[in-house]
């Protein structure tokens, strides 16, 4: 609400699709605090303009150095711990007070609710930016403020977040008409029942709830891109990078994703456009809903729309209701050809593909100032469960015919195609991983040899590649502003996703094809305990005792590694293999390399004391698992 942008051209939107009242009381607190907080951002020129963000940076505490600076963001702050502690205090109750409950109609939706994936629809205007009475505290209008949450019911799919998104498109979109003669294309049919109900936005912005605008001219930045007389008509989205602003020094998780932010993105950028990535995105909203790009399309984004919604606020909410029923998807084709895909686990990627077959472009656009940030996973189960969902989603488009060497051909370059590939490849990559994490120490521990005498001239051909590719990715981990440290905590990284996530991602992938299971949304949560967040700060992986079966595979491989090289070089020092070392190099290489990774895992396993550790039960089952494993194989 507080963007550098005209408020009577902004429309805000929370899709809330976990149906809580606690939700909306929140944003109804939120709104009454956005009448002080937005005169205040833009009277100084405030960034990040998120209040939790700026009160928790050095920028804020800046601010001690002009004197009406402080004084005001002392008082504006001592608003903002108000609003916090009451919603706290709500939270905690775990319901609204009756006298609170009173002062807005809204609080009534939630009489006849009983589950939070059985209810009807639920959607209020909080802020009518028609209302000349929607002002802040210094008199300026604000953008319209709307709240929803869509019908759930359980026999009825709600198709997760991409469902969430569609019932926010219809609710958003215009009539569709006005650009029907401008461009002689025959529209969808639906396209005709959806009509303007609330606001006629041309670009739709959607940010995940875990995220905040960082950035006060990120809309005008998007614009730029939208506006551009030469190539303007043909982008249908600007995607900005992902970016988190609680990664610790290091990034233990490997989570910031430079390298592919800054060096393979804008690659694809030059191909025809980058990946939609589903957040900190702005769509052109006709290459959401359908519509084909075609050579000499132009469309004046400084015309207004003529026309403006008459209905009163609550004859615009029962209106607006009905396009957020679970029904109303029916014999159409939401999910299908217009907005969002359905049954995909990466719906955003799955979505940005076929717009681009459509014929559109997109821009991935890296500003100096991060425009929005999000909260990075703080636990190692987290993170794995994050990439287990991508890759089984990326996995599932290679499978289907929505694959981009499918889809996409003759309809985007092939560059784009193999660039999509990259990441729809991430799930297969296990089983080569695997098989040097399991073959070359098993093999080491019997004294065979697998590779060539490292005097033999075809050990070259394994020593340049094994040197060139870290040194490569090393140095260009290090060009994109990483850490030596953190370049080995991607590599451990690494290591765990593909022997657990894309494992995973794999098999379900796999039983789903033969009808055997059916794939779910996985949610990653964001919420850590405070000895958690405590030791993710000083970089202690955290394991603990969730996935237990993600972590057994972790500690048995880890274990494994270590018999073998054990045992190896015991055979070694031994004089039990023949040319010793000089054989064996590569396979002590490999499996040392594994062992030196590992070390945070034998130390989970037997070293640590507090919660984060392994547990005890789990570490005897990867033990009696590893000894066995070299056990069979040695017989």
């Amino acid at each position: 609400m507080a963007y550098n942008y005209p408020p009577e051209k902004l429309s805000v939107y929370l899709s809330d699709d976990g149906g809580s009242d606690l939700t909306f009381y929140a944003l109804l607190k939120a709104s009454v605090f956005s009448k002080q907080w937005i005169p205040f951002c833009k009277k100084f020129n405030i960034e990040p303009r998120s209040p939790a963000a700026y009160f928790s940076t050095t920028e804020s505490k800046c601010a001690s150095l002009d004197t009406v600076l402080s004084q005001e963001s002392a008082a504006i702050k001592k608003l903002y711990k108000a609003m916090e502690d009451q919603i706290e205090t709500a939270t905690k109750l775990g319901y609204i007070p009756e006298d609170i409950q009173t002062k807005h109609t809204g609080f009534s939706e939630w009489a006849s609710v009983t589950s939070q994936r059985d209810h009807q629809s639920i959607l209020q205007i909080i802020i009518d930016g028609r209302d000349s009475n929607a002002v802040d505290a210094d008199g300026c209008v604000l953008p319209t403020l709307v709240y929803l949450s869509r019908e759930k019911r359980p026999n009825r799919p709600h198709n997760f977040k991409a469902g969430a998104m569609n019932a926010l498109v219809r609710i958003l979109d215009f009539l569709y008409l006005q650009f029907q003669s401008a461009t002689n294309n025959e529209l969808p049919v639906m396209q005709l029942r959806v009509s303007s109900k609330i606001s006629n936005g041309q670009i739709i912005l959607n940010v995940d709830c875990d995220m905040h605008s960082n950035n006060s001219d990120a809309v005008k930045d998007a614009l730029c891109f939208f506006m551009d007389e030469q190539k303007g008509n043909e982008i249908a989205y600007v995607q900005f990078p992902q970016n988190f602003n609680n990664l610790t020094k290091n990034d233990i998780y490997g989570s910031k994703m430079d390298v592919i932010t800054k060096v393979e993105f804008p690659g694809l950028d030059g191909h025809g456009g980058a990946l939609y990535i589903g957040t900190g995105c702005f769509h052109r909203r006709e290459s959401l809903c359908g519509k084909k790009y075609e050579t000499g399309y132009k469309f004046d984004m400084k015309r207004r729309i003529e026309g403006k919604v008459k209905e009163s606020v609550n004859e615009l909410e029962e209106t607006s209701k009905i396009l957020a029923n679970c029904t109303y998807e029916e014999g159409t084709q939401w999910g299908k050809e217009m907005g969002l895909k359905y049954g995909c686990p990466v719906e955003d990627v799955i979505t940005g593909l076929s717009i681009q077959c459509r014929g559109w472009k997109s821009i991935f656009y890296c500003p100096e100032r991060a425009a929005f940030f999000g909260i990075a996973p703080t636990t190692l189960a987290q993170m794995l469960v994050q990439h287990k969902r991508w890759a089984e989603g990326h996995f599932q488009i290679l499978l289907s015919k929505c694959c981009p060497f499918i889809m996409g051909h003759g309809r985007i370059n092939l560059e784009l195609q193999m660039g999509y590939s990259i990441y729809d490849l991430w799930a297969p990559n296990c089983l080569p991983t695997l098989c040097y994490l399991i073959l070359p120490p098993l093999y080491l521990l019997k004294g065979i040899a697998l590779f060539p005498k490292i005097t033999s001239p075809w050990f070259i051909p394994y020593a340049f590649v094994i040197v060139a590719a870290n040194a490569y990715y090393l140095a260009e981990f290090m060009w994109c502003g990483g850490t030596l440290k953190g370049w080995w905590n991607d590599r451990r990284v690494w290591m765990f996703k593909r022997t657990t996530s894309y494992l995973f991602a794999v098999i379900d992938t796999v039983f789903n094809l033969l009808g055997l299971s059916s794939s779910g949304f996985d949610v990653t949560a964001k919420v850590s305990e405070q000895d958690v967040s405590e030791r993710y700060e000083k970089e202690i992986m955290e394991f603990g005792s969730s996935l237990s079966g993600m972590f057994t595979i972790i500690a048995t491989l880890a274990l494994l590694n270590l018999f073998c090289l054990v045992g190896g070089l015991k055979r070694i020092a031994l004089n039990l293999v023949n040319s010793g070392f000089e054989t064996m190099f590569l396979q002590v290489l490999v499996c040392g390399t594994a062992v030196a990774i590992n070390l945070p895992v034998y130390q989970a396993l037997f070293f640590r004391k507090d919660k984060g550790r392994l547990p005890v039960s789990l570490a005897f089952k990867s033990f009696i698992l590893a000894l066995l494993v070299c056990k069979i194989f040695l017989y």
